[in-house]
């Protein structure tokens, strides 16, 4: 075994208990920073796939401004979470029903997928069997070429969406004055 297969197992299993982690405790602060390292082990998967853009991208806009944004939506929500985190919203098994057969629903259709597809028949396998990615391909270059000409209008409507999300972020999080 080599020390890159073994980097890549040490990340995918990170990655793995760590989103299982996220979805499974109760405490919201400890959920957030188990998803900073979701996030964050998954950009090193992106370099291992040689999705560097990917990877830069998931690292700056994510962890960087998704996370953040996050922990400050936490903290200005609910003094009493803040106070005692190990509130319990909801109790018994009945609320967890929902959510676990929606679960099994979704892997119950993958699995479906998974197990009925034949990877040599699908075309798009076929036509991009000799277009593979070399670790000394400049694909950044390739991408900012593509994004300020074939995507431009695309890649400007997402920023102002951006902008207002933003926008409402704030508007959310200001306090009530008293009329």
């Amino acid at each position: 075994m080599t020390i890159e297969q073994i980097i890549f197992y040490v990340l995918s299993a990170v990655a793995l208990i760590s989103a299982l982690l996220v979805v499974s405790l109760r405490n919201f602060v400890r959920s957030i920073f188990l998803f900073f390292l979701t996030l964050f082990t998954m950009a090193g998967l992106f370099v291992f796939a040689l999705a560097d853009f990917v990877a830069i991208t998931q690292l700056v806009i994510y962890v960087g401004g998704v996370l953040v944004l996050m922990i400050f939506a936490f903290l200005l929500s609910n003094r009493e979470l803040l106070n005692n985190p190990d509130v319990n919203f909801r109790s018994g098994f009945l609320h967890y029903v929902p959510g676990i057969l929606t679960a099994l629903i979704f892997f119950g259709i993958l699995m479906l997928v998974f197990l009925n597809v034949n990877p040599e028949e699908l075309k798009w396998i076929k036509e991009a069997e000799d277009n593979t990615l070399k670790p000394t391909d400049n694909t950044i270059h390739y991408i900012g070429i593509n994004i300020m000409t074939r995507y431009l209008l695309p890649f400007e409507v997402v920023s102002v969406l951006l902008l207002m999300a933003l926008i409402g972020a704030a508007h959310l999080a200001r306090k009530e004055r008293d009329s």
